[in-house]
């Protein structure tokens, strides 16, 4: 799949989740994708727990996420993006570790999408029951969580076809400006 293909591709498909386990290849690469991502300064401060095992993710879905209980116990694999703010920068009064991990949690999300994997972005989450269930250090914080789960159709664009019908996006005039904000 084309790098374009994926970002038009990807969706959050959280209610066709199936439990089909899937692969430490699969999961390793994914997180390698994630780690290539671009950070301020080189910093690198995205760190990320990778959750197998019904009783694991049951165990994190019951102190963590009521709200997402239903989507995170359908996936065999939670993945929790986290970012260390000390290895980040600070610049101007602005702390980019935020920003950073972002960025490696897209490039997780597209290549999950180029491999057929599903994923949803998570970030209703009782932060404090997390640490404590993954045993995430106090200075470290817990910035979004995903399944990654294979789609319950015979392919992603089969899964997603729904979800990308009703997509909207705000045209490009609406949000890029030549020259200055609101055109020249």
């Amino acid at each position: 799949m084309e790098t374009l293909d994926a970002i038009r591709l990807r969706c959050s498909l959280k209610t066709k989740l199936t439990d089909r386990e899937v692969p430490t290849d699969a999961v390793e690469a994914v997180l390698h994708a994630a780690c290539l991502a671009p950070s301020a300064r080189n910093t690198q401060p995205w760190r990320f727990v990778v959750v197998r095992g019904r009783a694991a993710i049951d165990a994190l879905a019951d102190a963590a996420l009521p709200e997402a209980s239903a989507v995170i116990r359908r996936a065999p694999v939670i993945v929790v993006a986290c970012a260390r703010p000390s290895d980040g920068v600070t610049l101007d009064d602005r702390s980019y570790h935020l920003y950073d991990v972002g960025s490696a949690v897209q490039n997780l999300l597209l290549a999950a999408t180029d491999r057929g994997l599903a994923t949803h972005l998570i970030a209703s989450f009782d932060e404090a029951a997390v640490k404590r269930v993954l045993r995430i250090p106090d200075e470290v914080r817990v910035v979004v969580l995903t399944p990654l789960a294979w789609p319950d159709a015979a392919s992603y664009e089969e899964a997603a076809a729904e979800r990308l019908s009703q997509r909207t996006r705000r045209p490009l005039e609406e949000v890029a400006f030549e020259g200055a904000w609101g055109g020249a």
